[in-house]
């Protein structure tokens, strides 16, 4: 049905509609045992005419299940339109606060302030698509379709949430945006993931105090196994089956005695990837044409990066950004004194990770590259301090640890990359 609280203008009528059933749009004459009603109120007798050729239409409440509504040169200020097979042909589509159920889209000059657009089942030939707040639902929807997880994943709460408090910091600070972000980015990294990082090397600690007494333990369940299988008549493959067995037994239990699975080692990683991801696309958000902010970001820059809102044509950035993630990597793996194959595997393909970042971080806004760059400048720093002996007494690190690590580092590094 169609309720309307203000008019329909034509060229040739204007009625002060409150009811018009949807074949008043889309039929040539009225189908077999076909009735348009009005209630009372409307002041008019139930309507059923050809097509209307409406040139504007607006201040419409509620359209809904319209077979064909075409021709229209501005449509605006409509509350609900739903129900329509196929809307083509208007010039400007605006202020519609939802549009919904439209099987076919099409021949729109101009498509703007909708608040939420929809199971479209097909989207094309808009001319300008703006000031959709949500786009959802489509079944083959050209412009909508290649944004898609991507989009929503840009328009979940974590990331609106990372955007308020990114708009927060630069408020309350006064500082302009650039230095916002790195503020904003050292406090995040120094009171959240900076524990972490400090409780998962207590964890890695507790399990490698642990591996002299699995070890003791193995032995004396390896005796007890031979013994065991010579009493039994057990073969060797089911040796090996009990031995496995009871070794995973006796190694959770010491895991459970100390408190220290290795799965809790990986917490950091689980906090620290989710807050990269929203920051980034927070920044992202906030650096697009549509945001309220761009032309703040655009002048928030400095240096080089003056427009925080294109990407870094020096490439300075992206490359301070995969030095710095690179030299993460080699110092971690200078922590290792024989690494295993599959830990030499993950390391080559976090080094390539790492190039790939640059050519990355050269496409992106430079508030996103800036933050990219912060955060690792920032990581790499805290790793550095977690190294202290001072900061192993406090945390009670029971693993025997350098008295001298920085040289020690700067030792491994110079023998295994000038030498």
């Amino acid at each position: 049905m169609l309720s309307v609280a203000g008019s329909l203008r034509t060229s040739v009528l204007q009625l002060p509609v409150r009811g018009v059933c949807s074949a008043t749009f889309n039929r040539k004459s009225s189908a077999p045992g076909h009735t348009c009603t009005a209630p009372p109120s409307a002041g008019c007798p139930a309507v059923c005419c050809h097509m209307l050729p409406v040139r504007t239409l607006s201040a419409v409440r509620g359209l809904s299940n319209v077979g064909t509504l075409s021709g229209a040169g501005t449509l605006s200020g409509v509350g609900t339109l739903s129900g329509v097979g196929t809307l083509s042909g208007v010039g400007t589509l605006s202020g519609v606060r939802r549009l919904s159920g439209v099987g076919r889209l099409s021949g729109v000059g101009t498509l703007s302030g909708v608040g939420r657009l929809s199971g479209v089942g097909r989207l094309s030939g808009v001319g300008t698509l703006s000031g959709v707040r949500r786009l959802s639902g489509g079944g083959h929807d050209d412009s909508a379709g290649a944004a898609g997880w991507y989009s929503s994943l840009s328009d979940s709460a974590p990331v609106h949430l990372s955007e308020h408090f990114l708009v927060s910091v630069q408020q309350m600070s006064g500082l302009p945006w650039w230095l916002s972000i790195v503020v904003a980015t050292l406090s995040v990294r120094t009171l959240i993931t900076l524990p972490l990082a400090a409780y998962q090397m207590v964890i890695i600690s507790k399990v490698e105090a642990l591996q002299a007494e699995i070890s003791e333990l193995a032995k004396r369940l390896r005796y007890e196994v031979s013994v065991r299988a010579r009493e039994r008549g057990w073969t060797e493959k089911e040796c090996r089956f009990q031995f496995k067995k009871n070794l995973r037994r006796i190694v959770s239990q010491l895991y459970v005695r100390d408190n220290c699975h290795p799965f809790k080692a990986s917490v950091l990683v689980w906090v620290q990837l989710p807050l990269w991801i929203s920051f980034s696309l927070a920044l992202r958000n906030l650096s697009l044409d549509q945001s309220a902010l761009h032309s703040d970001l655009a002048a928030g820059g400095a240096l080089w990066f003056s427009d925080l809102t294109s990407p870094d044509s020096t490439w300075i950035l992206p490359v301070c950004l995969g030095l710095i993630n690179l030299l993460i990597v080699e110092v971690f793996s200078l922590q290792r004194v024989n690494p295993s194959r599959l830990q030499k595997t993950v390391t080559n393909f976090i080094r390539a990770f790492s190039v790939l970042m640059i050519p990355i971080a050269a496409t992106v806004p430079s508030s996103m590259a800036l933050y990219w760059f912060t955060s690792s400048l920032v990581g790499f720093s805290h790793n550095l301090f977690l190294r202290s002996p001072t900061i192993h007494k406090i945390l009670k690190l029971r693993s025997h640890r350098s008295d001298s690590p920085y040289r020690d580092l700067l030792s491994a590094f110079i023998t295994k990359y000038c030498r």
